[in-house]
């Protein structure tokens, strides 16, 4: 099969995924061979390309595939397995396995299992034709769904949504989603979707129509965020989708008296009003049942991704167009 090799960390402007022929793999005992129609491409797929997670020992191994929001088709099933059938559709989120018995596997809190495998992190992901499933691990899609739209519901997806909760949105509260793209355009459509009054902050013009597009109200980050939020009436809430402690700033700033900011992304605190009993939680990528909530909702067309089709051979070019933000919402490699 053909697959996008990292052998060595390295800026993306050097162009360092190859384009090579691997062996295609076989199943195992409960595991499936999934045909890859469509890979996401992720922000955190160019941080594990130039070795920003290094001294976490990531990748732990050379050559490695990126890529871990997933959809495709059942190629072939190995023994034990009984939950899909050739041919049938599937998605793929980041967690490739965990143990199932630790008390984090047991409610809901899988990707922090001491034991967990990581797709395109710890493991070979989704830039490729083919990859190995584990059976529980991988979600159903209905077979009319379209395979494209459908990858990014397997990280920015399932992402944003567990923010949208850690949130604990009501009816008509305000709230601001700091960084549109990838993950913050889902962030939006779930928060509208609680009935929340959504205002969008970011820099990016093209950002800022996609917000507009989307029913939120759009403030432009170049200009002075918190004032404009202000005249509104301070957040409820905030979700953070951008990496940076600036905006991490103006969304404290921006939170009322015991709201809360959810960070989906780092940021640095560096004045917190204690006294006000504002509330920060960290949101990741959700567990196994989140990710089953979010395809339901999907499927019933209440939310949905915004792609652009890109080929495998481009993968380097793309995660160019991510690092520039150069990209509207979420892009998608088709091998």
């Amino acid at each position: 099969m053909k697959a996008a090799l990292l052998h060595k960390v390295a800026s993306i402007e050097t162009k360092p995924l190859k384009i090579e022929e691997v062996e295609t793999p076989t199943p195992g005992e409960g595991q499936i061979l999934v045909k890859i129609t469509a890979s996401g491409v992720c922000r955190s797929n160019l941080n594990m390309v130039e070795g920003d997670w290094i001294s976490a020992g990531v990748p732990p191994k050379y050559p490695i595939i990126p890529g871990h929001e997933i959809a495709g088709t059942v190629a072939e099933v190995g023994p034990g397995v009984e939950s899909v059938k050739k041919n049938e559709k599937v998605g793929m989120q980041p967690l490739w396995i965990s143990c199932g018995t630790c008390d984090l596997c047991l409610t809901g809190g899988e990707y922090y299992c001491s034991k967990r495998e990581i797709l395109g992190e710890t493991v070979d992901g989704g830039y490729a034709e083919y990859i190995i499933a584990y059976d529980g691990h991988i979600y159903p899609l209905p077979s009319n769904m379209d395979l494209v739209t459908a990858a990014p519901l397997f990280c920015p997806g399932v992402t944003a949504y567990g923010a949208a909760k850690k949130a604990g949105i009501q009816p008509g509260d305000k709230v601001a989603v700091f960084g549109v793209g990838g993950v913050g355009h889902m962030a939006i459509q779930f928060a509208k979707l609680y009935g929340a009054d959504v205002y969008a902050v970011t820099r990016s013009d093209q950002h800022l129509a996609l917000a507009s597009e989307l029913g939120a109200t759009p403030i432009d980050g170049k200009k002075d965020p918190i004032s404009e939020l202000t005249k509104i009436g301070k957040m409820d809430s905030s979700i953070v989708f951008a990496p940076s402690s600036k905006v991490a700033m103006q969304a404290v700033r921006s939170t009322k008296a015991r709201g809360t900011i959810v960070m989906g992304s780092p940021g640095g605190i560096e004045e917190f009003p204690f006294d006000e009993e504002k509330r920060i939680v960290g949101s990741l990528v959700g567990g196994r049942q989140a990710t089953r909530e979010v395809v339901a909702l999907a499927v019933a067309g209440k939310i949905k991704p915004i792609t652009e089709k890109h080929r495998l051979d481009e993968a380097n070019a793309v995660l160019k167009a991510v690092k520039d933000g150069e990209l509207k919402a979420r892009a998608v490699l088709v091998p």
